[in-house]
């Protein structure tokens, strides 16, 4: 007996010294896993510093992933999409879309959908970014505007580079073409006013006027500034060059290797040069400006790369895709925004390249369709935890945020979250959620607008963050591939989660295949629901 008892002593003990190993390999692929899909986000927004450099960026990896580029303005009809193929567009070159089609698509057949924004808040140069040279201090400063809602006060005293899109044209042939171009040196700089100028900010506190505060510095006047001055201490009216620094434009047109005489126009934002890098005691975070809301392109991208090889592809029956829109920081109101034509269009295009643009067909596509609006939510801050609802405080490490707000500021309703929640869950998961404290307002998304101009079931998540619209913020490594996990989950197993639930068409049939839902002990049950309300119609209104 003693020598059984002892064997399984040895064996138990030899299943559980293989477990503990398993757990251990498993928490370092995970350990790996993690810092991997961080690292990739941190490439990513290094590469991304302006919407256009975002949409570049994605369709390099969408085209070294098997996609093929196509254009709006050929008709998609024409453009041979078939099953199992994978395409991408671009609009305005700020925002783009890109989708893979199931095996076993038919017209009429669901989207299921990703969409996140390119654009974060920042200062934009005006038109004129000429500012004149004052005397009393010989510097040269350009003029700028703000985009969107930033915190402006982070962008004080931080190393600033110039990135954007330049229209040039060559004077000699008349070709026109835009370029990209990213200025990484740190020629701008917006400095404070010292302490010993400025003793009130300790009892007023520091009200940024962007107007006259914000205009940074790009250097000292040179010889040649001074020359076209004629020493009256402004060259503003300067007939040569009244819109810009000829110094400036030199700059950009060695960084676009052409001839300052051949711009003609641009979009140019101002960017902070330090990288995006990984940060914390043990690689914890990820470091970067943009995180709202890159992070949610990167994630969104990196899962509809994973969610359609071949393979997974084959007995698909919907159409996977990812949108990502410009000028959410604005209101989306624009051609490349969220509450422009893109993703009716989309929608509609594709659906009608298989099925002769057959309106019933556009109509159920959208009813059997799911878009996540992906954007950043708040993460609880050690420091102002009281500024978050009780029960409601997402922290990093513990997944996806699901937003919630009775007033529709996000697109989430009890269906939309239940769905990304269980698809989470299915696939051990976890999610957090959200809804902002009843004395405080609520942000918005891309998320209602969406779902209010197609009819598409939405709802709205976010990685968890901390200095939303700093020039500097941050998120967990965690959250990272979390988010990659449960964007690619949502991909692949929407289609059949969604055949189970029944919502309309059978009044209070919530949930087909289970038993508790669909008999009682008296043989009726919410199936026969709809029997029943007609019956109680009838006894109510018959005469």
């Amino acid at each position: 007996m003693k020598e059984k008892e002892l064997k399984k002593k040895q064996k138990r003990e030899k299943k559980e010294k293989e477990k503990k190993e398993e757990k251990i390999e498993e928490e370092k692929m995970s350990e790996e896993e993690k810092m991997k899909r961080a690292k990739e986000m941190v490439q990513f927004l290094n590469d991304s510093w302006t919407p256009y450099h975002a949409v570049v960026s994605a369709a390099k990896i969408l085209l070294a992933n098997g996609f093929k580029e196509i254009s709006e303005k050929d008709r998609f009809i024409d453009s041979e999409l078939k099953p199992t193929g994978k395409y991408f567009y671009t609009r305005g070159l700020s925002s783009i879309v890109a989708f893979a089609i199931g095996g076993e698509y038919e017209p009429g057949n669901g989207f299921v959908m990703i969409g996140a924004h390119t654009d974060s808040p920042c200062p934009k140069l005006k038109p004129k970014t000429k500012v004149g040279v004052n005397s009393q201090t010989d510097l040269m400063q350009v003029a700028v505007q703000p985009y969107g809602g930033g915190l402006w006060h982070t962008w004080f005293d931080r190393d600033l580079g110039v990135a954007g899109r330049v229209v040039l044209m060559d004077e000699k042939s008349g070709k026109v073409e835009h370029r990209l171009v990213k200025i990484e040196e740190p020629m701008l700089r917006v400095p404070n006013l010292a302490i010993h100028l400025n003793r009130d900010i300790y009892t007023e506190g520091f009200k940024v006027n962007f107007q006259t505060h914000m205009a940074p510095l790009l250097g000292l006047k040179t010889q040649k500034t001074k020359k076209k001055q004629g020493g009256d201490g402004d060259d503003t009216d300067n007939a040569e060059n009244n819109h810009h620094h000829s110094e400036f434009l030199e700059k950009l047109a060695k960084a676009l290797n052409c001839d300052p005489s051949s711009i003609r126009d641009f979009d140019l934002q101002l960017c902070d040069v330090q990288p995006s890098q990984i940060g914390g005691l043990n690689g914890e975070f990820v470091l970067s400006g943009r995180l709202d809301n890159l992070a949610s392109c990167y994630c969104s991208l990196a899962a509809l790369v994973e969610a359609t090889t071949e393979e997974k592809l084959k007995k698909e029956k919907g159409i996977r895709a990812l949108l990502h829109f410009d000028h959410e920081e604005v209101g989306s109101a624009s051609t490349t925004g969220a509450g422009g034509s893109l993703t009716d269009e989309f929608v509609d295009r594709v659906t009608s390249a298989f099925g002769n643009g057959d309106a019933d067909a556009l109509a159920t596509a959208r009813r059997k369709s799911f878009l996540v609006s992906a954007d950043m939510a708040h993460a609880v801050h050690p420091n102002y935890a009281d500024k978050h609802e009780p029960g409601h405080k997402p922290k990093f490490g513990d997944g996806v945020v699901i937003k919630h707000n009775a007033n529709q500021r996000y697109s989430t309703d009890a269906i939309t979250s239940f769905i990304f929640k269980e698809i989470g869950e299915r696939r051990k998961i976890k999610s957090q959620e959200f809804v902002v404290r009843s004395d405080l307002g609520c942000g918005s998304t891309i998320g209602p607008i969406l779902s209010t101009r197609s009819g598409i079931r939405t709802v709205d998540v976010g990685m968890p963050q901390l200095s939303m619209h700093s020039i500097r913020e941050m998120c967990g490594t965690e959250d990272t591939r979390l988010c990659v996990e449960h964007f690619r989950a949502v991909y692949e197993d929407f289609f059949e989660m969604d055949e189970k639930m029944i919502v309309d068409g059978s009044i209070g049939q919530l949930c087909r295949p289970c038993d508790r839902f669909e008999s009682s002990p008296s043989g009726g049950g919410i199936s026969s629901l709809g029997d029943e309300l007609e019956k109680m119609s009838a006894r109510t209104y018959s005469s």
